[in-house]
């Protein structure tokens, strides 16, 4: 079941010095020195990526003081609507069940003033953001993904655009015949704001063979992402998780991450916005029905990554963003005690996630969102995509 219920671990809200006593000597020594503020190296985040139980508990506890140290208490959420604009694809992602043939008969391709439409709607219901990503069909011309630009830009000229994944920009470049750098400065200058870092899965060549053959290469990936950036576009980051990848290819992925976002050839306005960590939603993929991978992540799995992250990426990436959809409120509350940050947003409309399994939802009030902050003992923040704040909301009645 992709979504976990009932949840009774007791592997949050611990202090740190009431557990660190039974920790084994690596592991001590690896939180010591986060909590010092340095950051680990490979052979310290595997322990600390393998803690469980008891251990685990002492690893959530110094995450969530990194978290308060670096953040606050300040919790984060982007008013914004995802639009899949199609869902013909010819990848085959074995992780995915979105992506449709162009003869199925639930495919579809929305026109363009069908996009415009549901942007300007967004727009009239309070978004700043719309996100758009949608499959890879045959016959997609060269130019299309400016001319969804343009067009939502016409109609909706100030609504923040947070577009194409790294894999749908290799593929803008094969149709479109320009450069990496010169497609991505066209989509710029058309009004993207910026790339979600999606795609990414696991960056282990050898994982990605068997669960996206024909998806883009680790170095493909970070080379859309390093360029954008060297452009000023920000990006998010993203990890799959809960299918058959090791807690090494966590540790190996985050600080890859890491290096990333440190290059000096940034250009003001490029980088990392946030890590989001993406549980596997297993039940109708082809990964997991052919059995190749394990069923989704465990409720320890949700807790160690976010933990894992907020004490790998805290001096590089501060903010860390739970997907509510995937984790379910109860779980994604624990995250929360776990160095998470950021609820994502609103969504209005998700297609992609919902089409693998079981998820918690796919969209969200901005008034559910505060009421689940503020039931979590932190404050309300309505965010812009890339962090500024817009408003703050010291005090919200839980419903």
């Amino acid at each position: 079941m992709a979504i976990k219920r009932n949840v009774t671990l007791e592997i949050t809200g611990a202090k740190y010095e009431d557990v660190a006593s039974g920790l084994a000597g690596p592991l001590r020594a690896a939180l010591d020195a986060a909590l010092e503020g340095r950051d680990l190296g490979r052979d310290e985040a595997i322990h600390v990526a393998t803690a469980r139980g008891a251990a685990l508990a002492a690893v959530t506890s110094i995450a969530d003081r990194l978290r308060r140290r670096k953040v606050g208490d300040e919790v984060s959420y982007v008013v914004n609507r995802n639009i899949n604009f199609t869902n013909i694809c010819t990848i085959g992602c074995t992780f995915c069940c979105f992506g449709k043939s162009p003869r199925s008969h639930d495919a579809y391709w929305h026109s363009l003033d069908h996009l415009a439409d549901m942007a300007e709607e967004a727009w009239r219901l309070g978004a700043t953001e719309v996100c758009m990503q949608g499959g890879l069909p045959p016959d997609m011309d060269g130019g299309y993904y400016r001319k969804i630009l343009e067009t939502i830009k016409r109609r909706v000229p100030a609504i923040h655009i947070h577009a194409f994944s790294p894999m749908e920009v290799v593929y803008g470049v094969e149709r479109s015949g320009f450069s990496l750098r010169d497609f991505l400065k066209s989509l710029k200058d058309a009004g993207l704001g910026s790339l979600p870092g999606t795609a990414a899965e696991i960056l282990d060549d050898e994982v990605r063979a068997t669960i996206s053959r024909l998806k883009l290469k680790r170095e493909q990936w970070v080379e859309v992402i390093t360029t954008a950036h060297d452009l000023g576009i920000p990006t998010t980051s993203t990890i799959m998780y809960g299918h058959l990848e090791k807690p090494a290819h966590w540790v190996d992925h985050m600080l890859l991450l890491r290096e990333i976002q440190e290059r000096p050839s940034k250009a003001p306005g490029g980088g990392f916005t946030e890590f989001v960590p993406l549980g596997f939603i297993h039940e109708n993929t082809a990964l997991y029905r052919t059995g190749r991978s394990r069923p989704g992540s465990t409720v320890e799995e949700d807790i160690a990554i976010h933990a894992l992250a907020r004490i790998l990426l805290n001096n590089s990436i501060p903010n860390l963003q739970l997907a509510w959809p995937k984790l379910g409120w109860e779980v994604a509350r624990l995250c929360l005690e776990s160095g998470a940050n950021d609820c994502g947003g609103t969504l209005m409309d998700e297609k992609i996630t919902s089409a693998s399994g079981e998820i918690a939802g796919t969209k969200a009030t901005p008034e559910q969102l505060q009421s689940f902050i503020v039931s979590a003992g932190r404050i309300p923040v309505e965010r812009s995509t890339t962090y500024s704040v817009l408003r703050r909301f010291e005090a919200v009645a839980c419903v």
